[in-house]
Parts: structure tokens; C-alpha cells; sequence
């Protein structure tokens, strides 16, 4: 082939590709072009892909979604263990409030019954306090306060409630309450705190210290009056004795081989396990009454001073008589007075004479019992009669110069069991006896 066909083959438009469809009688011609070859091919493809993804997605749609279900499961899973951690948390954290809550209760109790023994302690102790103070040991301010729990204690155990708040505020002391919503971040991570259990051991700790300060102070102070009212009783004695007094039978001290038993019997029983403050109480309340009958004897008897800062113009005793210029027994004690100066007897009791006695002049006598009187001589006036009940503060006369007397002044004569006894031994006596008589 030469070159010039060879160029008339290279320039030669290549043929269209036509389609032919036929249907009876009709003849359609369709001419098939590149563009539309390639559409149809990129159709193709993508139909074939499409059923491809279609046939896959059919195939691997249950395993698709039962992975997804199973990661939704986990998913749910986990939460729901999740909550069930927290859930079990807060019971626990709930349960520890609760057993809190019950050991503050009990420790209230505890301390509510420890301080209604002190307060039944103390109404005893008040009484005994009472007679002590009048028999001269104490004082009102020397009493020892109940300590004022009650009122704390019952304020606290109102406060204390079933729910955490109250526990808190109970120990903590805070006016705002606790979040009752617990922060799940803060019961996951934080550290442990002091519980409340610790807060109250502590707190009642401290309570109980001081509760038990008082009863230690109360049963010193009872142990102390006990000996300080058998020392006071005993030198009472001491003086009744001396003067021949008879100890009264409450004062008495019986000895151990006391045979005054010979009418008491009954079945035998263990001791009972007394409470020893209450046997402090009793110790205390024997040695009281024991001083109160002492000192009640002590009162009654002629100790005190007629003529208080007055001058004794004549003492008890042998002397020149100033009537007669002989020896003679001066059977009281003269103190200077004044005319018209009140006269109060020494000591309460009976007058058994009021009036003219020979060289007494106006006298008047009190009995004062268990053998011991008193005479008033020598008084202008006398302003009670014979029969009267006297007492220490009772004015009886005016000091005057009647009967055998040199001047106005007051004699004053003790006797016992009707003989004339030193009145300066009964002064003396009272001397030593002012703290305890009044």
C-alpha cells in the first residue's frame, strides 16, 4: 500500500454503531454514540455496586445490628452497674447515719440517765446542804450546782432525726443543714473522714468527764461535811460533858456490841449493793442530826453574854459584902449598866419567877432545862411574868438598882440543879462554842 492510501485509510471516518429494532412492520434505528456508551456503562457499574451494597447490606444486616444491640446492652450494662455502685453507696452511707444516729441516741440516753442520778443526787444533797448551812458548816454560795445538761441533752436528742441532717448538726453545731444529695464524685474519690460515731465518742467524752467531775466534787463535799459535822458534834459534846450535861439519846453513839437488838428478827437476805453516794448521803445525814441535837442542847443552854462590851463590876466568888464589910459569897457576876437599859436572857426558856425576891430586888429566873437557870437582879422593871416562854432576842426588864444594891448595874447568876455555878465558865464555853451555836 502506498502512501497516499495509507493516508486516505487514516482519514477515513470510522462508522457509527446503529441499532436497529424491529416490532412487525416498524423499523427503528437508533445510533448508538460514545457518550451514550459510557453512560450506559457508568450505569451499569453503578447498578452494580448498588446491588452489591444492597446484597451486603442484606447479608450482613443482622450481624450489623446485633452488634449494635450488644454495644447498646454493654452500654446499659454498665450504667446500670454503674447505678447500682452509687445505689449501694448511698445505703451504706444511709446504714452508717442510721447506726450513728442509734449510738448518739444511746450515748444521750446514757448521759440523760447519768444526769438525772445527779439531779436526784443533788435534791438529797440540796437538803442535807440546807441543814448543814444552819448548823454552821456552809454556806449557800459553798452548794454545789447540778451540772445543767438535761436541758442540752434533751434539746439534742430532739434535734437528732431519722434523716443524716440532724446527725450532723447534732455533732458538727451548725446551724445549716448537710446536702442530702450526695456528691457521687466526692463518695467515689474522696478520702474517708472522721465519722460521725468519732465525733460523738468525742463529744460525750467530754460530757461524761465533766458529769463525772461533779459527782467526784459532790462526794467530796459530802465526805468533808460528814467529818466537819462529827468534829463539830464532838466538841459540842466535849463542853455538855464538862458541864455534866446528858448527851441527848439522837447524838449518842451506840458501840458496835450494842445488845439493844433482842426485838428484831427475819428471814436472811443478801446485802443489796447500795450506791455509795447514797451511803455518803446517810453517813452525812446521821452525823447532821447528831450535831443538830447537840447544838439544838447547846442552844438552849445559857452560853451567851448578858452584858456584851459591858464592865464586870463584881466577879463570882467569895468577897467583901458592901452592906455588911464581911466575907461573904457573891453567887453571880455584876456588870455595870444604865438605868432603864434593856435586859434579854441568854439563852430561851420558862420564867419561874418574875418579881420582888428579897436582896435581888426585881428578879426574874428562866429555867433552861436539863437542870440549868438563869437570874436577872436588881431591875427597875420587869416586863414579863411567870409561865412566859421566852427566847434569846425577848426583852425581860430594865436594868435598874433595886433590892441590895450600891448602883444601878445587872446581877446575873447561872445555876445548876439549884447551886450557883462561875457564869464566866458557861461565857468561856460559849466562846468556844460560837461557830457552832448562834
Amino acid at each position: 500500500m502506498t502512501h497516499a492510501q495509507q493516508n486516505r485509510v487514516f482519514g477515513k471516518r470510522s462508522q457509527e454503531h446503529i441499532l436497529i429494532l424491529a416490532s412487525g412492520d416498524k423499523v427503528r434505528h437508533v445510533t448508538i454514540k460514545p457518550w451514550m456508551a459510557a453512560l450506559g456503562f457508568c450505569f451499569s457499574v453503578v447498578f452494580v455496586i448498588g446491588y452489591l451494597l444492597a446484597t451486603s447490606y442484606l447479608v450482613l444486616r443482622d450481624d450489623l445490628i446485633g452488634a449494635t444491640m450488644a454495644r447498646q446492652a454493654r452500654m446499659q450494662h454498665d450504667y446500670e452497674d454503674r447505678i447500682a455502685a452509687l445505689r449501694a453507696q448511698v445505703d451504706r452511707v444511709t446504714s452508717r447515719q442510721l447506726l450513728d444516729q442509734q449510738l448518739v441516741e444511746d450515748k444521750v440516753d446514757k448521759l440523760m440517765q447519768q444526769q438525772m442520778a445527779l439531779t436526784s443526787r443533788h435534791g438529797k444533797f440540796g437538803s442535807l446542804l440546807d441543814r448543814a448551812e444552819h448548823s454552821g458548816l456552809t454556806k449557800k454560795d459553798a452548794m454545789i450546782p447540778a451540772q445543767s445538761l438535761v436541758p442540752e441533752a434533751k434539746d439534742k436528742r430532739a434535734s437528732v432525726s431519722p434523716g443524716a441532717r440532724a446527725i450532723d448538726m447534732l455533732l458538727a453545731g451548725t446551724d445549716e443543714p448537710a446536702d442530702a444529695t450526695p456528691d457521687n464524685s466526692a463518695l467515689a474519690y474522696a478520702p474517708t473522714p472522721e465519722t460521725v460515731g468519732d465525733r460523738a465518742d468525742r463529744l460525750f467524752s467530754k460530757v461524761t468527764l465533766s458529769l463525772k467531775g461533779v459527782e467526784e466534787e459532790q462526794r467530796a463535799r459530802v465526805e468533808q461535811l460528814t467529818v466537819d459535822a462529827g468534829d463539830a458534834a464532838s466538841n459540842i459534846e466535849k463542853v455538855l460533858t464538862r458541864f455534866k450535861i446528858a448527851v441527848p439519846e439522837q447524838a449518842a453513839v451506840k458501840p458496835d456490841d450494842d445488845d439493844d437488838d433482842s426485838a428484831v428478827g427475819g428471814p436472811y437476805a443478801e446485802p443489796e449493793n447500795g450506791d455509795n453516794f447514797n451511803n455518803s448521803l446517810a453517813q452525812l445525814d446521821t452525823a447532821l442530826t447528831r450535831l443538830e441535837a447537840v447544838r439544838s442542847t447547846a442552844e438552849a443552854l445559857p452560853f451567851r453574854n448578858p452584858a456584851i462590851g459591858k464592865e464586870i463590876t463584881s466577879p463570882f466568888g467569895n468577897r467583901r459584902d458592901p452592906f455588911l464589910g464581911r466575907l461573904a459569897l457573891h453567887s453571880g457576876v455584876d456588870f455595870r449598866f444604865a438605868a432603864g437599859e434593856t435586859i434579854r436572857p441568854t439563852a430561851p426558856g420558862k420564867v419561874v419567877n418574875a418579881g420582888w425576891t428579897g436582896g435581888y430586888g426585881n428578879m426574874v429566873e428562866i429555867d433552861h432545862g436539863n437542870g440549868i437557870s438563869t437570874r436577872y437582879g436588881h431591875m427597875s422593871e420587869i416586863l414579863v411574868k411567870a409561865g412566859d416562854m421566852v427566847g434569846r432576842s425577848d426583852v425581860i426588864g430594865l436594868a435598874g438598882s433595886t433590892g441590895r444594891s450600891t448602883g444601878t448595874h445587872l446581877h446575873y447568876e447561872v445555876r445548876q440543879n439549884g447551886r450557883a455555878v462561875d457564869p464566866v465558865y458557861f461565857l468561856n464555853a460559849g466562846l468556844k462554842l460560837a461557830t457552832y451555836i448562834k
